[in-house]
């Protein structure tokens, strides 16, 4: 295959033999302990790096395809070899590191390479081990069953018959009776399956505190933070951030639910108003989703030439799956084929406004891996911590609002002000959801029922305007959680978004006041990759470490603005 020709449907992903892999491990380790100066290790470890590239491209092609028609039991089988496969690598991977970790030319090594290898190999060595193979490999399972109970669950609604990602579409529906029974159809799917899902969260967290503990922690709450790489945060600082959205976030969204209520004509914004900004609909694209995609493409050439070009080579060979299809897996996602530093983009395009918007948040994604990958010297750097990586998509998503009049025409406005109450309104949902995870991991011995209390009492303190039916017994007492699947998917993982976006809605001021200069800041950002830890991509790029002292207020002052002053 010609390398500079290739599409995405060409590429191979045949299975590795373990004895193979294992044999070309203990080579490099061997020439690594053998090394006579820093340049010997070099480079070995660029030729392991190469060999982590091939290795963790052929797990990405077996987990697209694998999204990408779900029922194909070829694929299946392909994930569920590659789910026993990455926990055997990743123990080899962390043996070879060790090697260079321990290697006596390791400051001739970091001052070549940087220190954040260094410091990710610490992380591994921390949260890696033998011991806790089978246990992730059962976490793997339990997963897998969450993943089936929602995906395998379907309701009539308006006529039709609809899946779990369907229903949740439909809350966006211009008709209340639609709405208000896709919310029935949601709640029920949740409260008849919720002895199964109580049993599969139920043992994740104790199966996590097993980890946990055999990794010589008290609680996962731990584990999760070096997983996350949080280096330069912790506890403390979360719980400050989250006291700032409580006093300068939570009041601003009562006020603007209360305005749409006004706006809608009803008396409260229930949880199936929510998404509904305007009483004649939310902004409404003016083409199908093919003309949508061309107004995004042209966007992309128009941007700027780091854009231009990026998505020429996604189209060149062909990385954007956005076509809706009923054998696509209900996620969307972005990832990098590292091999190739290629990214992908898995979206469900379905001709409403939440496409551009997540659309441009897997572009922001995509366009800052297309870059670092570029940048950057080994594998390990083409991913940015989390919170950074969210900033990348976050961001980008504000960005695309200079350019809503051509995929929104006159709703341009309302594109903007709904996209921008969509994410001030989702910052405290986003810091009940961390808050709840640190709950159930440091109190592993909660009964089901007691945790979904406690995300109950969240909700109070979080999103005081949450509404239900009064006969939805089910979320009245906190089963909303149920459905988001980061919980269940990746553990710990959800701060990012809300961090990341109050440092979005700072960038995004800049963009409105020094376009060139933000661009030029934002780039930045996106080119470091993972080679610096949080706080210094933070200061690269001009941005404010979020959780410190009024660091909120100033960062959404635009923003709050801007709402302000639209909000009738």
């Amino acid at each position: 295959m010609n390398r500079g020709a290739w599409k995405f449907d060409e590429l191979k992903a045949p299975r590795p033999s373990s004895d193979m892999i294992k044999a070309l491990y203990e080579d490099h380790i061997e020439r690594v302990k053998n090394a006579e100066s820093e340049d010997d290790v070099l480079e070995v470890l660029f030729e392991n790096n190469l060999l982590v590239r091939r290795v963790q491209e052929m797990n990405e092609i077996i987990s697209i395809r694998h999204a990408m028609d779900v029922y194909d039991e070829r694929y299946s089988d392909d994930e569920k070899w590659s789910e026993e496969f990455c926990p055997f690598f990743d123990k080899l991977e962390l043996d070879f590191k060790e090697v260079v970790y321990e290697s006596p030319y390791r400051e001739a090594i970091e001052s070549q390479i940087g220190h954040m290898y260094f410091v990710k190999t610490e992380i591994k060595r921390k949260t890696v081990s033998d011991d806790i193979i089978p246990l992730r490999l059962r976490e793997r399972e339990l997963i897998d069953e969450y993943d089936t109970i929602l995906f395998d669950s379907k309701r009539t609604v308006d006529g039709k018959e609809r899946s779990f990602m369907d229903l949740q579409e439909l809350l966006s529906n211009e008709d209340r009776n639609i709405r208000r029974e896709a919310f029935k159809a949601f709640s029920e799917i949740l409260s008849e399956n919720e002895e199964k899902l109580e049993t599969v969260w139920d043992e994740l967290v104790k199966l996590r505190t097993q980890i946990a503990n055999r990794l010589g922690y008290d609680s996962y709450v731990s584990v999760g933070y070096l997983e996350r790489e949080r280096l330069d945060y912790g506890r403390e600082e979360v719980a400050k951030f989250r006291e700032q959205v409580v006093n300068e976030i939570v009041p601003l969204c009562t006020k603007l639910y209360e305005a749409q209520a006004k706006r809608l004509g009803i008396d409260a914004v229930m949880a199936y108003d929510e998404k509904i900004v305007f009483q004649d609909g939310n902004a409404k694209p003016v083409g199908d989703p093919e003309y949508m995609m061309s107004q995004l493409i042209d966007m992309l050439h128009e941007m700027s030439p780091e854009t231009d070009e990026f998505i020429t080579y996604m189209l060149d060979h062909e990385l954007i799956d956005y076509k809706p299809r009923p054998e696509k897996a209900f996620r969307e996602f972005c990832t990098l084929l590292p091999y190739n530093k290629a990214p992908f983009m898995f979206e469900h395009f379905n001709g409403s406004a939440e496409d551009v918007q997540s659309f441009s948040e897997g572009l922001g994604h995509a366009f800052a891996t297309y870059r670092a990958s570029r940048r950057q010297p080994i594998e390990e750097y083409y991913f940015p911590s989390s919170e950074i990586t969210e900033i990348n998509a976050m961001s980008m998503i504000q960005f695309v609002n200079k350019y809503a009049d051509r995929l929104f025409g006159e709703d341009a406005w309302k594109y903007e002000f709904g996209n921008l109450q969509y994410f001030m309104t989702f910052i405290p949902f986003g810091v009940a959801v961390d808050e709840f995870q640190h709950i159930c991991y440091d109190n592993p011995n909660l009964t089901p029922k007691e945790r979904t209390n406690e995300w109950h009492k969240l909700e109070q303190k979080y999103m005081p305007w949450r509404k239900y039916d009064e006969d939805d017994e089910f979320m009245h007492r906190g089963g909303y959680w149920y459905h988001k699947f980061h919980i269940f998917y990746v553990p710990l993982y959800y701060i990012e978004y809300a961090l990341a976006t109050v440092n979005a809605m700072e960038m995004y001021r800049k963009y409105i006041e020094r376009p060139g200069i933000a661009w030029k800041e934002y780039l930045e950002l996106i080119d470091v990759g993972g080679s610096k830890e949080y706080n210094e991509i933070l200061k690269q790029a001009n941005l404010t470490p979020v959780y410190e002292d009024g660091a909120v207020k100033n960062a959404i002052g635009y923003v709050k603005s801007f709402l302000e002053s639209h909000i009738e």
